[in-house]
């Protein structure tokens, strides 16, 4: 590596790192970034694992930093969701390397934005291009593994409440390059250079940490607080068949709020406004079998309050399709509002391109019907309250989350069915985002699980009751409610985009003068230049 002696440009001559050393570290530092997500959860490794797989790329060529980029990601995401191994070994295996492609195009546009001064902000800002991207692209897209996500536990998780999930992330890999960029001004003797990228690395960390979070109510929209309990049941069995004894598990929510109204009558526990069951608390369509309609009847009536049933429900006039939806139970009056979930998984709720798919894999007999998404957002009012509510994983969906918040919800409900992955770390990665999500909206998150994990969370992320898996029972207390909107939520989708810019603007940049440049001179490129 030569530089030149330009203390506020450095340049560097090819490859930073040989392939001996980067293959390798490229490769550890995807499995390191693994371990600041659930079920290792030291979410500060992230910037220290950034800094490995850019210091690795830094001053390749675009082939070369696809591939290390794969690999890195590949490690990442195998690591990541061995959960998904429950489905199969070929799920977890193709789904890893998808997510790893994505990566590798990051990479390419990394090698790119490095060669430009102030490089390890356009870094952050292609690593977050790349979050956008594969969140949103094919069938709406995979967001598991973004870095806001691997953050509740720490001080730079508080920026969601700033800046949003994409200004957490940006956060991470801004720590990450600057390390990096203050590695290679030592090494080039440029020490004003290499405090300068120390300096930010500490004012990140430190102005994360000023930021003091609210955990109490407001009076925006209506009362301060109210108590809300959580249903979680239990499944007879969990795995792919968590959901085959379909009547039981209805049984099972409607005989634990009777023992919550039983325990209310005692005066042991206080009313609650209403109550919360999880997604397929009633794979029997209520509407249609008279035995489950009565059964929840008889619940709402036991605790006096509305529940908030996750059901399986027929399509009217579509026999092929069938809706995941909340479905607002009053005591008396019966069904009523619905939130039919508006993002269904693809190869879990539908099969797409099922005529030439699903002929290829047996499983997918599990699937006999797709499900239909909503179209409208899950604002409901509920016992006098405004409620947004989203099923299962939707959660890690901005454009789920933003239009509740948006709608007025004063209190964000989750309903979810992790029976399949019971005993593996998805039901915790999961909790991990809907903290992530309590931060952000400056909302209380309350979380029903089929067979865990069920929580209450307070608006600046913390838990304050749980259930954890295989356990049976039901949560309840004083919920804060808050109408008010943090920052990041008043600014929305547009503070992602903001973000992106700072990625594919600079790669635009590099590109075009790179063309121009071959233009001018042609022939072969000799060397690439990284910039500080």
């Amino acid at each position: 590596m030569s530089s030149s002696s330009s203390e506020d440009q450095p340049r560097h001559t090819g490859p930073v790192l040989r392939p001996l050393i980067a293959y390798p570290l490229a490769i550890a530092s995807g499995a390191l970034l693994s371990a600041a997500f659930e079920p290792i959860a030291v979410g500060l490794l992230a910037p220290v694992a950034v800094a490995g797989l850019v210091a690795s790329i830094v001053g390749s060529r675009p082939r070369r930093a696809f591939a290390l980029a794969f690999l890195g990601g590949l490690a990442f995401f195998a690591l990541l969701m061995p959960w998904l191994s429950v489905v199969g070994t070929d799920a977890w295996l193709l789904l890893s390397a998808f997510c790893a492609l994505w990566f590798g195009l990051m990479g390419i546009g990394i090698c790119l934005v490095t060669r430009l001064p102030g490089w390890p902000w356009w870094v952050a800002g292609v690593w977050v291009l790349q979050e956008a991207l594969r969140g949103r692209i094919p069938f709406g897209g995979y967001p598991w593994g973004r870095l806001a996500y691997g953050q509740p536990d720490t001080v730079v998780g508080r920026l969601a409440w700033l800046v949003g999930q994409p200004g957490v992330s940006m956060a991470v890999v801004l720590m990450g390059g600057s390390l990096v960029a203050m590695a290679l001004a030592i090494r080039s003797g440029a020490w004003r250079r290499a405090a300068l990228w120390a300096t930010l690395v500490v004012l990140v960390l430190g102005g994360s940490s000023l930021i003091r979070l609210p955990d109490a109510g407001d009076s925006v929209g209506g009362a301060p607080g109210a108590v809300i309990a959580a249903v979680q049941g239990g499944t007879p069995q969990t795995g792919l068949g968590a959901m085959d004894v379909r009547r039981a598990v209805l049984t099972n929510h409607v005989t634990q709020t009777m023992a919550l109204a039983t325990e209310v009558d005692a005066g042991a526990r206080p009313q609650p406004a209403f109550v919360l069951w999880p997604e397929n608390a009633s794979d029997i369509d209520p509407f249609t079998d008279t035995a489950a309609a009565a059964a929840i009847t008889g619940a709402a009536r036991s605790v006096n309050a509305p529940i908030l049933v996750g059901a399986v429900v027929d399509v009217p006039g579509n026999p092929e399709g069938v809706w995941n939806l909340g479905v607002v139970w009053d005591p008396r009056s019966g069904p009523g509002e619905r939130y039919v979930k508006t993002h269904p998984v693809p190869f879990g709720e539908y099969i797409p391109l099922r005529g030439l798919i699903a002929p290829l894999i047996g499983r997918f007999d599990r699937i006999p019907r797709d499900f239909v998404p909503g179209t409208t957002p899950g604002n409901l009012h509920i016992g006098g309250i405004a409620v947004g509510n989203v099923i299962c994983f939707e959660v890690a969906y901005d454009d789920v989350i933003d239009p509740v918040v948006a709608g007025g919800a004063r209190v964000i409900t989750v309903q979810t069915n992790n029976a399949t992955y019971q005993g593996t770390a998805q039901p915790a990665q999961q909790l991990a985002i809907e903290r992530m999500r309590a931060i952000q909206t400056g909302r209380s998150v309350l979380v029903a699980a089929t067979s865990g994990i069920s929580a209450s969370i307070r608006p600046d992320g913390t838990v304050t009751g749980r259930l954890d898996e295989g356990a049976v029972g039901s949560i309840d207390g004083l919920v804060s409610l808050r109408g008010g909107h943090s920052p990041s939520t008043s600014l929305g989708l547009s503070l992602e985009w903001v973000v992106v810019l700072l990625g594919l603007g600079p790669i635009l940049w590099v590109t075009v003068r790179d063309w121009r440049s071959r233009r001018r001179r042609p022939g072969p490129s000799v060397a690439h230049k990284v910039g500080s």
